[in-house]
């Protein structure tokens, strides 16, 4: 049987000022969605409200508008998945191996306090599966508790967006706030590359999380790598 990955996806389109428009990295999305499907893995994206997922107009420009990213935007069936994701209360998150967070600015509104990815994080999380985030993605990840009331985080190893590659990317007046500092003050224990912008990933047991949109690829072959190596 096919491993299955939970891709989540934002509904989110623009910052809070309402002339800077934002939504999903695509090419965090496409990196991750080819590796997994080259490893013959089923995947679905759901998204905090369900519908529609707004691009990143960053994201569909050189460098990181690449062929991947290229490929998916020509596709009608596939940019069709980003029109019609699925909302939480639609997924049995027994269904699934593995939960990816995808990235772009728009993440840091409507991924932290979506209690229905709360809910499908922790039981995959509790079940033994993977939890997964890259870029901004980890802001999915910041209000996530288990069962037993502690944060998901709270002393493990992760990495995201850094707040220096925000300052680099002249979005740091933009943020509605800054997610290294906040996933610190969660207890994590984030980590980044010593160079801005250059793939970067962590494993921490069963989270793996990668820095930058540069770094989708690895992380995705990370989490490939763990499933693999488990019996069917």
């Amino acid at each position: 049987m096919p491993k299955r990955i939970l891709h989540v996806v934002t509904n989110v389109g623009q910052y809070d000022d309402p002339s800077h428009p934002t939504g999903l990295w695509l090419s965090e999305l496409t990196h991750a969605w080819d590796v997994f499907r080259r490893h013959g893995f089923e995947q679905t994206i759901v998204s905090p409200q369900g519908g529609a997922s707004p691009l990143e107009p960053r994201s569909l420009r050189f460098p990181t508008y690449d062929r991947t990213a290229k490929v998916w935007r020509a596709d009608p069936a596939r940019m069709a998945l980003l029109e019609h994701t699925a909302s939480p209360d639609q997924i049995d998150s027994a269904e699934y191996d593995a939960i990816s967070f995808t990235g772009g600015h728009a993440v840091m509104y409507d991924f932290p306090d979506s209690e229905g990815l709360q809910r499908i994080t922790r039981e995959i999380w509790e079940r033994g599966g993977i939890v997964s985030s890259v870029c901004h993605g980890y802001c999915g990840l910041l209000n996530t508790t288990l069962s037993d009331g502690s944060l998901l985080v709270a002393g493990r190893r992760v990495t995201g967006f850094a707040w220096q590659e925000e300052v680099l990317a002249r979005v740091d007046k933009l943020v509605p706030y800054n997610a290294e500092e906040a996933m610190k003050s969660r207890g994590a224990r984030y980590e980044k590359a010593t160079l801005p912008f250059v793939s970067h990933a962590v494993v921490d047991g069963n989270l793996v999380t990668g820095q930058n949109p540069g770094s989708a690829k690895e992380t995705a072959e990370k989490v490939a790598a763990l499933l693999e190596a488990r019996p069917e």
